[in-house]
């Protein structure tokens, strides 16, 4: 019973240590898009400054307002978060577009 228990307890460490590396490896930083273009987007930090571009790739997930979008649905001025993974890969861009 001991072993079973010190089996199931190092199962328990293995899987969160695990866990805890990937979700560790993600990165985001927010900010505005500039510009889009088929697989780029360029885009300042929420000040308007330190202008910057990423590929993205057609794996990445895009969403505005929360649903599903393509990256030429995003324009200038809305409010992005980027994630990117540990090999600086963009995977995902959340987007928001304030109320006219």
């Amino acid at each position: 019973m001991f072993r079973i228990c010190a089996l199931f307890v190092a199962a328990a460490a293995v899987v969160a240590l695990a866990s805890e590396a990937t979700f560790a490896a993600e990165k985001t930083h927010d900010g505005l898009v500039v510009s889009v273009a088929e697989g780029k987007l360029v885009m300042t930090d929420n000040a308007g400054k330190n202008e910057h571009s990423h590929a993205i790739g057609a794996t990445a997930k895009i969403t505005l307002d929360g649903k599903e979008a393509k990256l030429a649905d995003l324009k200038k001025g809305d409010k992005i978060t980027v994630t990117q993974d540990d090999n600086n890969k963009v995977t995902k861009v959340a987007a928001t577009r304030a109320a006219k």
